[in-house]
């Protein structure tokens, strides 16, 4: 045993919700356990107070018991605050050169950056997320807790992370929202879940891969609800015997003589069964097998959403340099070509400027006339802030009708009313990925540009949201390293390298 956690229980202080009751798991060398479920269930929370309880004191109450000798290494969802102001050769000032240069080779990262004098936060996510691992493998701790570690890496990177993962030697704990990271590397599921509108919380371990989690758990389901809906009609039609029988025998109650004193004491006879038969059936009632309980999918739709004819041009562009904000020229030759109603992924290593290049086009839609643009960026401060509560950010006139509006979009998305009057720092990545796609929703934009749209989306969320977005009648560029994404959403996919954009038909 590496690890072991003993009735941990975790209530978030500011609305009292239990995220998390009576939890325990015990983790053994070669277990890759992956923790799923819906946004703001508490997944990060868990991680976080199994790497040190004391990280979540701020704003959870955590009663249980953590024990193992087995040494600990965790990546967080998001890089502190403090630490994007560093360099990168201050974060890895502590790494020994030897292997810093070991590390790097085997993360395909650039070994000169241990030399580079910008801050980490105006490197790529993806490469902020190799210099996080570097740093956390040359530890060789003996259980890996990542949270969300696929984020903003690039493709060639997600298969390291892949084969990384299964090749470690103690045990893996960690997040994803990457399905097809989670199908290739768990064997073992751990799903947390909020049911009754987040008033009970539920956990389930199982020592499965994720498709055969998802399997039987669809399949236990149907099986439930199958069991359930026959029980209650067999309990209808016995009830109506019942009645039937129970309106006789009060019928004769009601006509019989009383001169007639045996025919009175069979009736009574009769009455005392009616009786002990509706005990019976009242028992077996509360012994029915219930509808399965689960978390409502979400439900989001566009409104008003403009359709583009087929072939009509949306875009063609074309640049001589792609130009990074420091100064570096980072492609040359670029072109692209858009026409309605195409769905274009871009993909790319870490650092060749996808988020750069996915600005310029936006620029460049947003001149045109004719259709309003609609904007997901990578980083959710651009667009929310972080005094604001959801209720203010999709009505902010705060009128009567639109603040009943949004609170039943919300409430679509899983938002419990005191949710929606959290402040935006408040929420999970996820709640926040929801509330940008919900005003995206709501804008009626005729083409979308999305910079990692499923990044933060749970693989409950995963399917629905894949659907929505497969559904848009405009045009959608998007920068993606989600594969299901690439291939459910997406008609054309191109690669952006220093020498422009060229179309990609496998990846």
């Amino acid at each position: 045993m590496l690890l072991q956690i003993e009735g941990l229980t975790i209530t978030h202080r500011e609305d009292l919700r239990v995220l998390l009751e009576g939890f325990s798991l015990v983790l053994n060398e070669g277990d890759r356990a992956v923790i799923v479920g819906e946004e703001g269930n508490g997944k990060s929370t868990l991680l976080r107070w199994i790497y040190d309880p004391r990280s979540v004191e701020d704003y959870a109450d955590c009663v249980g018991r953590r024990s193992g000798g087995a040494t600990l290494g965790y990546l967080p969802q998001e890089l502190p605050a403090q630490l994007r102001e560093r360099s990168a050769a201050e974060y890895l000032a502590a790494l020994p050169a030897g292997d810093w240069y070991r590390l790097a080779a085997e993360l395909e990262l650039d070994p000169r950056l241990c030399q580079e004098r910008r801050p980490l936060r105006s490197l790529s996510g993806g490469e902020r997320v190799k210099l996080q691992m570097a740093l956390l493998l040359a530890g060789e701790p003996d259980v890996l807790l990542l949270d969300e570690p696929g984020n903003d890496i690039d493709l060639e990177t997600l298969r390291w992370l892949e084969r990384r993962i299964r090749s470690h030697r103690g045990a893996v704990l960690y997040i994803s929202h990457d399905e097809t990271l989670i199908e290739r590397t768990a064997n073992r599921v751990i799903l947390l879940e909020q049911l009754r509108h987040k008033q009970r919380s539920r956990w389930t371990v199982a020592n499965l891969s994720f498709a055969d989690f998802m399997a039987r758990r669809r399949s236990g389901f149907a099986k439930q609800a199958q069991q359930a809906r026959s029980e209650r009609r067999a309990d209808r039609e016995a009830m109506e015997r019942f009645r039937r029988i129970q309106q006789r025998v009060e019928h004769e109650q009601n006509v019989i003589s009383r001169a007639d004193p045996s025919g009175g004491r069979l009736l009574k006879k009769k009455m005392a069964a009616v009786k002990a038969m509706e005990r019976r059936y009242e028992r077996e009632r509360g012994e029915m097998t219930q509808p399965p309980e689960y978390e409502e999918a979400i439900a989001l739709r566009f409104d008003g959403a403009a359709a583009f004819p087929a072939g009509r041009t949306v875009l063609d562009w074309t640049l001589p340099e792609l130009v990074a904000p420091d100064g570096r020229v980072l492609a040359r030759g670029l072109a692209l070509r858009v026409r309605g109603p195409e769905r274009v992924g871009i993909v790319g290593r870490n650092g060749a400027g996808k988020t750069t290049l996915l600005r310029r086009l936006l620029t460049a839609l947003e001149a045109r006339e004719g259709y309003p643009v609609g904007y997901l960026p990578q980083d959710y401060a651009e667009a929310l802030d972080p005094a604001r509560t959801p209720v203010e950010f999709l009505a902010p006139g705060g009128g009567k009708e639109a603040v009943t509006a949004a609170r039943t979009r919300l409430g679509s998305l899983n938002f419990t009313p005191q949710e929606m009057l959290h402040p935006m720092d408040a929420l999970s990545g996820g709640q926040k990925a929801k509330l940008l796609l919900l005003r995206l929703c709501m804008f009626g934009a005729g083409v979308l540009v999305l910079d990692e749209p499923t990044r933060n989306l749970s693989p409950l969320s995963g399917p629905e949201i894949r659907a929505l977005l497969a559904s848009f009648p405009g045009a959608i560029l998007s920068v993606s390293h989600d594969r299901k994404y690439l291939r459910e959403v997406c008609t054309r996919v191109v690669e952006l390298t220093e020498d422009g954009l060229r179309e990609l038909r496998e990846f």
